[in-house]
Formats: structure tokens, C-alpha cells, sequence
């Protein structure tokens, strides 16, 4: 006789059923989504923390808040790139090189050589693509290091630069200004400053455009043939094979992607600061490496969320925007600080990939 509802419901509380829930409880708690939720709350305590002792200096504003996603764009989108590639076992440090090799790009051609800005834009992403395909290419067929493989990338990118151009070059092109200072404004939220203006809350058009290519990515990740086999294939690479994964083409693809989200990256990035520059974003691939790891995602593969990638980033823009308020603090101290935080997160990070190996 078939159960009732009510009957299987009952079962699932008790005997197996309750087994089943804690196994999975034990599931999440051993997964992916418990290093993101502890940089979650880090991120909330941080920023609590900042709005008590701040709270004159307006830190918990809308308009304070903002400011840290309205800074960020391009970081958002490479972190979460980076995400991919650590989760796949792998790395890529030439991120930052190709940052200012883009911006170089956009600012060189449009400003001396008068091309449109919306034929930049796809020129920028095919570029992105292609060095990323490259770059794949060398670690999953050739089999090379992806750090020795992306270390010639940086060195490539921050040359090409120079080459391009060794001067500054501003960005006046009227529609790439047009979108660099369009602004999608709140009705709320806002505060009246010590001048008595009322300063409204906006978000620039760069971190909708950050959070689209986030959220895409994310669904990737997470519900696709692809990002499932980025898992496994970063999990162990031996066992995908035996599974029949073709792994150098998801590694192919891995480092393709991400080249086409370091493009995308690059181009917000220069909708923020507006020119192009050798010395552009220098240390840029570090600091999403470290909104990675913040963000849950081990240097190991096999694990880690792209949404945790976004938090790594306000974690360290809170730590900067905190120490700035205090205005006694050298801006070294953040550095101190990030360092402690990383720490922190590896060491998690070891005890539940042993508390993981215990368990199976």
C-alpha cells in the first residue's frame, strides 16, 4: 500500500529520512557554500563594524555603499574569471597585464586613430578571446605550467602596452564618456552633506553591466554541462578521465572564457578610470586572486562558488574604505590586514579539506 504524504513526510524526519537530512546538512556544511557563507558574514560584521564606529562620517550611507561597487566593476568580473580558472586547478597572473593593455588599446585607437568606440568594444573582447585561447591552448595541449604559461602572458601584455604606446593617453571620446558617466540613480537612500546638498545614491551603468556577466557566469557554473566539468575536472583530472571528460578541451575552455571575461573586466575597468596608461592596474591579477580565496575558493581546484568571488572583493574594499575613514591609519595597514584575512581563509580552507578526507 502506497504511503500518504503525511506518512512520508513523517519518514523523512525520523529513522533514515533524519539520517538523509543530516547527511546533508553535513554535505553543504563540508561544501562549497559554507566558506562562502562565513566570508558573507565577515563582509556583514566588517561593515556593521564601520557604520557604529563611523557613523558621522556617513560609512552605512547608500551612497557610501555604492562607492564601493561603483570602484570595482572591472575586479568583480575578473575576479569571478579567476574563480573559474582556480576551480578548474588552475591560475592565470597575466590578468592584470591585459587590463592595461586593453584600456591602452581603447585609448590609443580612439583618441589617435579616431575608431569607434563600439568597434573597440567587440575589437577588446575578440583580442580578449584569442589571448585567452592562446593561453589554453599552451596549458592543455602542450601541457605547460599554467603559471609559467600566464607569467609569459603578463610579461606579453605589459610589453604590448608600451608598445602601443609609453605615453598616458586620456580618454575623451564623447561615447565612451557617455557610457563611462551614465548613472542609474535611486530616489532614496541619499543624505544631506555638511555644504547642505543632498547627495542622491547612483550606480554607474559598469557594475549593472559587472553583475550581468557575474550572474551569467554564475548560472554556468552552476547548471551546465561545462561548469560541472570544470569541478571534476579540477577535483582530479584522473578521475574525469576515467569519467570520458575530455579535460584538455574543458581546460581549453576554461582559460578561453576567462579570457573573454578579463576583456570584459578590462573594459569596465577603463569605463572607471577613463585612459590608458603602462603602469595600469599594476597588481590587479593579486588582488583577484585574493578576492578568490576570501571568496571560499582554495588554490587546490575542485571547489569553490563565483558568487564568494564578489564578497572577496567587498571584504577588501570595506578594509580599505575603513582604514580611510580613520584617517590616522597609514594605507599599508589594509595590506596587513587583507594578509591576515587570507591567512585566516587558507588555513579554513585546510582544516575542512581534512575534515572532508575524514569523512570519506
Amino acid at each position: 500500500m502506497s504511503m500518504t504524504v503525511s506518512e512520508q513526510v513523517e519518514k523523512e524526519l525520523t529513522g533514515q529520512g533524519a539520517r538523509g537530512v543530516w547527511n546533508s546538512v553535513k554535505a553543504k556544511f563540508y561544501g562549497n557554500n559554507f566558506l562562502v557563507l562565513i566570508t558573507i558574514v565577515l563582509f556583514i560584521g566588517i561593515y556593521v563594524a564601520g557604520v557604529i564606529i563611523y557613523k558621522n562620517k556617513n560609512f552605512g550611507s547608500l551612497n557610501s555603499f555604492f562607492d564601493m561597487l561603483n570602484s570595482n566593476p572591472g575586479l568583480i568580473v575578473i575576479a569571478a574569471g579567476m574563480t573559474m580558472v582556480l576551480i578548474s586547478g588552475g591560475i592565470d597572473i597575466s590578468v592584470g597585464a591585459q587590463v592595461a593593455m586593453y584600456c591602452m588599446m581603447f585609448a590609443f585607437f580612439m583618441e589617435r586613430q579616431n575608431v569607434n568606440c563600439y568597434v573597440m568594444i567587440v575589437i577588446v573582447l575578440v583580442t580578449g578571446v584569442v589571448f585567452g585561447l592562446a593561453q589554453g591552448a599552451l596549458v592543455s595541449y602542450f601541457k605547460i605550467q599554467p603559471f609559467i604559461v600566464t607569467l609569459a602572458g603578463m610579461f606579453f601584455a605589459r610589453g604590448m602596452t608600451a608598445v602601443i604606446s609609453p605615453q598616458t593617453i586620456d580618454i575623451t571620446n564623447r561615447d565612451f564618456m557617455a557610457l563611462a558617466t551614465f548613472k542609474i540613480k535611486f530616489p532614496f537612500g541619499g543624505y544631506t552633506n555638511a555644504a547642505g546638498a543632498y547627495q542622491t545614491p547612483f550606480i554607474y551603468l559598469s557594475v549593472v553591466l559587472a553583475f550581468i556577466a557575474l550572474i551569467a557566469l554564475f548560472v554556468v557554473m552552476q547548471w551546465t554541462s561545462f561548469g560541472r566539468n570544470v569541478y571534476a575536472v579540477g577535483g582530479s583530472e584522473q578521475s574525469a578521465l576515467l569519467m570520458g571528460l575530455n579535460v584538455k578541451r574543458i581546460k581549453l575552455g576554461v582559460y578561453t572564457v576567462n579570457g573573454l571575461l578579463t576583456a570584459f573586466g578590462g573594459f569596465l575597468f577603463c569605463l572607471f578610470s577613463t585612459g590608458g596608461a603602462v603602469e595600469k592596474a599594476q597588481g590587479f591579477e593579486m588582488q583577484a586572486i585574493a578576492s578568490a580565496v576570501i571568496g571560499g575558493t582554495p588554490l587546490t581546484g575542485g571547489v569553490g562558488n563565483v558568487l564568494g568571488s564578489l564578497f572577496g572583493v567587498l571584504v577588501q574594499t570595506t578594509i580599505t574604505k575603513f582604514i580611510n575613514f580613520n584617517g590616522t591609519l597609514a594605507n599599508g595597514w589594509s595590506s596587513i590586514v587583507l594578509a591576515a584575512i587570507m591567512s585566516f581563509f587558507i588555513i579554513l580552507q585546510s582544516v575542512f579539506a581534512w575534515a572532508r578526507s575524514r569523512r570519506n
